[in-house]
């Protein structure tokens, strides 16, 4: 089992997402990341691994965004008390 295998199923299960969910998160077909995943030699694209990448990076950047904007209308209301 490859690497980027590993990359495929450790991304879906860490974000409870199907393959099918996964990859319309990443404008790929479901049907593409379960047959890449499956398969015991499979070569997956550096376009995949980007775009997992990045799906990775846009999750954990909104993340963020929801910590600030509490931290945001926190201090906004100890200013306004």
């Amino acid at each position: 089992m490859s690497n980027e295998q590993n990359l495929i199923k450790k991304t879906a299960k860490e974000l409870g997402m199907t393959y099918k969910e996964l990859g319309e998160a990443i404008g790929y077909s479901g049907d593409s990341l379960n047959n890449m995943a499956s398969k015991d030699n499979a070569i997956i694209s550096n376009q995949i691994k980007k775009a997992i990448d990045l799906y990775l990076e846009n999750l954990n950047l909104k993340k963020k965004l929801q910590d600030y904007e509490i931290l945001k209308n926190a201090l906004k209301n100890i200013v306004e008390e």
